[in-house]
Formats: C-alpha cells, sequence, structure tokens
C-alpha cells in the first residue's frame, strides 16, 4: 500500500472550449477565491496531456479536501480532471487521476 505522505500536492483541471470559456473563468475564480489557491493560465490550447482546454488550480491536500466537493457541486458541465503530486507524473495522471463528468482520453506519451 502506498502511503499519501508521498502526495504533495494535488492539480485540478477545469475543462473547457469555446463556448464555455467564460464559465470556466468565472469557477476557476471563485474557487481560487474561496479556497486561497492558486489559478493557472486559462490554455485555450491542449497543453501537456489534456485532450481539451483547461485551467489548472494548485491545492494542498487540505485544501483539495474542501475543493474536491466543491468542483463536483459547481462544475455544472464543465469537466475536471483532478490528481495527486506525487513525483511520479505518469502514475499520477494514468493510475490515480479522478473525473467530475466524462472521463477523457489524456495523452500520456509525453511522460516517456
Amino acid at each position: 500500500m502506498k502511503n499519501t505522505t508521498q502526495i504533495t500536492s494535488y492539480h485540478a483541471h477545469v475543462y473547457f472550449d469555446a463556448n464555455s470559456v467564460e464559465q470556466a473563468r468565472t469557477l476557476c475564480q471563485a474557487a481560487a477565491d474561496t479556497f486561497d489557491v492558486p489559478m493557472g493560465h486559462m490554455h485555450q490550447k491542449n497543453v501537456g496531456p489534456h485532450p481539451m482546454w483547461s485551467c489548472q488550480l494548485t491545492a494542498s491536500p487540505a485544501q483539495f479536501a474542501e475543493l474536491l466537493p466543491w468542483l463536483a457541486l459547481n462544475r455544472k458541465s464543465l469537466i475536471v480532471f483532478a490528481h495527486p503530486d506525487t513525483g511520479d507524473h505518469l502514475a499520477n495522471h494514468r493510475d490515480h487521476g479522478i473525473w467530475l463528468g466524462t472521463g477523457l482520453d489524456l495523452d500520456l506519451s509525453i511522460f516517456g
């Protein structure tokens, strides 16, 4: 069994497209303000392994315990992909991911 002390933070990636960019911006800004978490760029292109445009929220384990349920209740039709940061990027994305909404295929080839 793995020990959760390996988790240094969590990333929640809010996915959006041209029709939902403002909805995503509002959600991410509200999350940043409510939970005092950093809000990343509103990437209007696919970045890293992500199959859609996205914005990253980074949370400590304690913040994530509150953030994830809040995102589940407030995301409306947006898809959210969340994962721990343990230092093992492939496993974090492939094995430990949490989907809110429809799960999508990630481009894991970037991890080696």
